[in-house]
């Protein structure tokens, strides 16, 4: 992070900046006066997140890497942008989150058989998915105990209930999200802050798009027969799932009326996890 993407505090720590001026901006709707993180927003669902969030009236802050693409969600949405990248996880370790709603969705994929998987590669996903989100949830926690109010949503997966071959360090990362998460909910209901896992099956996003391919590749058939054959047989409703269908179970969840709701993963995998 740069000097203008930062502050530090007396104590030594971190903090996620706020423009001032846009969350002080008049906003009406559900969740007005709340300040939202949405982690991965430059696309996908991240992005298809802080749009349904901020026509709910929240303030999104839009952290990515992708600081170009992070820029344009910003600006569609009126946010903020938080250039970041949370495989760095030294520099998330004295972070003060401000936020309201944490949305960790920022993820990546890899596939490979077990015994050719690069350990490297192992950690890389378990850092974005896993331990990334961990410090994440502990910068937050102070700020929403103090509010007495506090939304945590894990974009996890159908894999973090079900494992698929070849996808070891997704499937244990996700896994292992859904145990840190049950976990916050614990810890946080005392002091109103709740956390729950949305569990889609394959969405349409950038990520699952290179997920065919690769898929094609190891397989040595089409894309459509990836889909057809490998991706989607368990399903009962033979599409993708939208990134704005995930977007719109996210902005429940963040909302007041989801109050008694901790601690549980809402799957939206087209009838997948049912057999």
């Amino acid at each position: 992070m740069t000097e203008q993407q930062q502050q530090h505090d007396d104590d030594g720590g971190t903090r996620v900046p706020s423009s001032g001026a846009a969350s002080r901006g008049h906003r009406t709707g559900p969740l007005a006066g709340r300040r939202a993180l949405v982690t991965g927003g430059a696309s996908g669902i991240g992005a298809a997140c802080a749009r349904a969030l901020a026509s709910a009236g929240a303030h999104v802050i839009v952290a990515d890497r992708d600081s170009d693409g992070a820029a344009a969600v910003a600006r569609d949405v009126g946010g903020e942008v938080w250039t970041v990248d949370l495989l760095d996880t030294g520099a998330l370790e004295d972070l003060h989150l401000d936020a309201d709603i944490l949305i960790n969705n920022a993820g990546i994929q890899v596939v490979r058989p077990i015994e050719e998987f690069v350990p490297a590669d192992f950690r890389r996903v378990h850092t974005l998915m896993l331990e990334a989100p961990f410090l994440l949830i502990r910068a937050a926690l102070p700020f929403m105990y103090r509010k007495g109010f506090g939304r945590i949503i894990n974009v996890s997966s159908v894999h973090g209930l079900r494992a698929s071959p070849f996808k070891s360090a997704y499937v244990s990362a996700k896994h292992g999200l859904e145990g840190l998460s049950k976990v916050t909910a614990l810890e946080g209901g005392p002091h109103g802050v709740t956390s729950n896992c949305v569990n889609p099956g394959y969405v349409r996003t950038p990520l699952v798009e290179d997920q065919i391919a690769d898929q094609a590749r190891l397989h040595g058939i089409s894309d459509d027969e990836v889909l057809s054959k490998i991706m989607l047989t368990e399903s009962a409703i033979k599409r993708l799932v939208e990134p704005e269908e995930v977007a719109s179970l996210v902005a429940w969840l963040a909302s007041d009326h989801a109050g008694m709701v901790t601690g549980t993963s809402y799957v939206m995998d087209g009838g997948w996890s049912a057999r």
